[in-house]
C-alpha cells in the first residue's frame, strides 16, 4: 500500500518542482508538465493541446508549414524522422530564421551611413528666356534670348568622414543581428523539445491504450465469472451489477484513450509540418534507460558556455551599450565630405569636365531636451538588458537542477510504480481467483481492477515523466538539437 501512495503522490510532486518557471526552458514544458499531472490521474487524460495550460510556451512552435499532401499509405515515423521534420517545418524555427535576416537587412542599412554613397545623374536642359518678362530692356536687342541647351553627365559622391553616432548605432544592429543568430539557432533545441515532447506523449497514449485492453480483458473475465456464479447461485445480483460497471468504464477509457491518442497525433503532425489526413504510426518505443546525471555545479557551468539564448542575451546587452553610446554622441560634432565630376556643355560633342568638392563640419548647437531624452531612453534599455540576462542566467542554473532533480525522481518513480504494477496485477489474479472459488466477493476484485488501473497510468506517467526529463536537461545544457540521441537512450 505505501508503494501505491508513493506513485500517487510521487509524480504531482514532481510537476510541482518544475512548474515556477519564468522566461526559461522549464517555461517552455508547461503544456508537457500538465500533461504528466493529467497521466498520473485515474482514467482518461486530457489533450494538453486543448488545454488552457500552455503558459510560457510559444505557440509558433505547435506549428508548422505542410509540404506536400497526404497519401493513402500508413507512413512508419520514427523520433529522429519526427524531429528531422520538425527541424525543417516547424513554424517557430521559420520565423526565427525570418528574424534572422531581417536583422542581417537592418545592420546592412546602419553601414551604409559609415560607407561612400555614390549616385549618379544626367540631364539635359532646354531654355529660351523673355528678359523683358524681368523688366530688362536693352535697345537694339532681341529680348528672346535662345533656345539654347546644356547637357549635363554627372555623379555625386557623399562620404561620412566623422559620425560617432551613425558608428555607434551600426555597432548596435550589428550586435542585434549576431543575437538573432544566437536566437534561431536556440530555435533549433526549442523545436526538438516540442517535437520529442509530442511523440513521447503519443508513445505514452499508445502505452495507455494496451493496459486499458489489457485490464478490459481482465473485467471481461471477472463479469463473465459474476454472470456465472449469479446463474449457478453462488452469487447475488449485486456481484454482476458491480463486475458490469466495471467492464462498461474500462470500454469507456479504452474509447478515450483512443481518442486522445488521435488528438495528440495530431498535435505531433502540426509540429512536424504533415498534413493532417496523413495516417502515420510510431516505431519507437521508450523503454527505461537509466541516465548518468551530471553534478548540478558543473552542469552549469557547461551550460553558460552552450546555451544560445544566454549567448543572445548577452548580444542584447552590448547592443543596448552601444545605442547608450550613439545616444550620447548624437551631441559630437561631424565631418562630411561632398563632391561630384561631370561632363557639362551644349551637346556631347561640345562640353568639358567640371567637378566640385567640398568638405564640411556641423555641430548640434542647441537640442539639449533631445540628446538628454535619447540618453534617459538608451540607459533605461540597456538597464532591462542586464536584469533580462541576469535572470535568464539563473533560469537556466534552475533548468539544470531542476531537470537533474526530476530525472531522479522520476528513475526512483519509475522502480516504484513497476514493482506497483507486478503487485496490483498479482492482487487482482488472487482476487479473482478467491471470488471464483466463492470465497470473496466481488467488491474485492472492483477494488483490485481499480488498483491495477492506477497501478498502470502511474507506470506509464513515471517512464514518460523520465523521457521528458532527460530530454528537458538535453535542453537545459543547450545540446539538445545535437544530443538528443545521448539523452533518451537506446540509440
Amino acid at each position: 500500500m505505501a508503494l501505491l501512495v508513493l506513485a500517487l503522490a510521487a509524480p504531482l510532486a514532481l510537476a510541482q518542482s518544475t512548474g515556477t518557471t519564468a522566461n526559461g526552458g522549464s517555461a517552455e514544458l508547461g503544456v508537457a508538465l500538465q500533461t504528466q499531472q493529467q497521466l498520473a490521474a485515474p482514467g482518461p487524460a486530457l489533450n494538453p493541446s486543448s488545454s488552457s495550460s500552455q503558459n510560457g510556451m510559444d505557440p509558433s512552435f505547435r506549428g508548422s508549414l505542410v509540404r506536400g499532401r497526404a497519401n493513402a499509405e500508413v507512413l512508419p515515423l520514427s523520433i529522429d524522422e519526427a524531429i528531422h521534420m520538425g527541424l525543417q517545418n516547424n513554424l517557430g524555427l521559420i520565423l526565427q530564421n525570418s528574424s534572422q535576416r531581417q536583422a542581417g537587412g537592418e545592420r546592412l542599412e546602419s553601414l551604409q551611413s559609415l560607407l561612400p554613397t555614390v549616385t549618379a545623374g544626367a540631364s539635359i536642359t532646354v531654355e529660351q528666356i523673355d528678359l523683358a518678362a524681368f523688366g530688362l530692356k536693352f535697345p537694339g536687342i532681341n529680348p528672346i534670348i535662345g533656345p539654347f541647351q546644356v547637357e549635363d553627365f554627372r555623379a555625386y559622391l557623399n562620404q561620412n568622414v566623422v559620425n560617432l553616432y551613425s558608428l555607434q548605432t551600426y555597432l548596435a544592429s550589428k550586435h542585434n543581428f549576431q543575437a538573432a543568430q544566437l536566437t534561431a539557432q536556440d530555435a533549433r533545441d526549442l523545436v526538438v523539445l516540442t517535437v520529442g515532447n509530442a511523440y513521447l506523449l503519443c508513445i505514452a497514449d499508445q502505452t495507455r491504450i494496451e493496459a486499458v485492453e489489457a485490464e478490459l480483458a481482465s473485467s471481461k473475465l471477472s463479469f463473465d465469472q459474476a454472470s456465472d456464479a449469479h446463474e449457478a447461485g453462488t452469487s447475488p445480483r449485486l456481484d454482476v451489477l458491480r463486475a458490469q460497471v466495471d467492464y462498461q468504464g474500462e470500454q469507456q477509457s479504452l474509447i478515450s484513450a483512443n481518442n486522445e491518442l488521435a488528438e495528440d497525433k495530431i498535435a505531433l503532425a502540426r509540429a512536424i509540418g504533415l498534413p493532417l489526413d496523413q495516417r502515420f504510426k510510431l516505431t519507437d518505443g521508450v523503454p527505461f534507460q537509466a541516465l548518468d546525471t551530471p553534478d548540478p555545479e558543473a552542469a552549469f557551468q557547461a551550460a553558460l558556455k552552450q546555451r544560445k539564448d544566454l549567448a543572445a542575451a548577452e548580444e542584447r546587452v552590448k547592443a543596448a551599450e552601444a545605442d547608450r553610446k550613439a545616444a550620447s554622441d548624437d551631441q559630437l560634432p561631424t565631418v562630411n565630405v561632398n563632391g561630384n565630376f561631370g561632363d557639362l556643355g551644349q551637346t556631347m560633342a561640345h562640353s568639358h569636365g567640371t567637378y566640385t568638392a567640398e568638405a564640411s563640419i556641423s555641430a548640434p548647437i542647441l537640442q539639449i531636451a533631445k540628446v538628454h531624452g535619447e540618453e534617459e531612453t538608451a540607459s533605461a534599455e540597456l538597464d532591462q538588458a542586464r536584469a533580462r540576462l541576469s535572470d535568464q542566467t539563473q533560469q537556466v542554473n534552475a533548468d539544470v537542477r531542476d531537470a537533474i532533480l526530476d530525472i531522479h525522481t522520476a528513475a526512483k518513480l519509475v522502480e516504484a510504480t513497476r514493482s506497483n504494477v507486478d503487485l496490483a496485477r498479482e492482487a487482482l489474479a488472487e482476487a479473482q481467483e478467491r471470488f471464483k472459488a466463492g470465497v470473496d466477493s466481488s467488491l474485492t476484485v472492483s477494488q483490485a481492477l481499480a488498483t491495477d488501473r492506477q497501478a498502470e497510468d502511474q507506470y506509464i506517467s513515471a517512464l514518460y515523466q523520465h523521457n521528458l526529463a532527460k530530454l528537458s536537461l538535453a535542453r537545459a545544457l543547450g545540446v539538445a538539437s545535437t544530443n538528443y540521441q545521448d539523452y533518451l537512450g537506446g540509440k
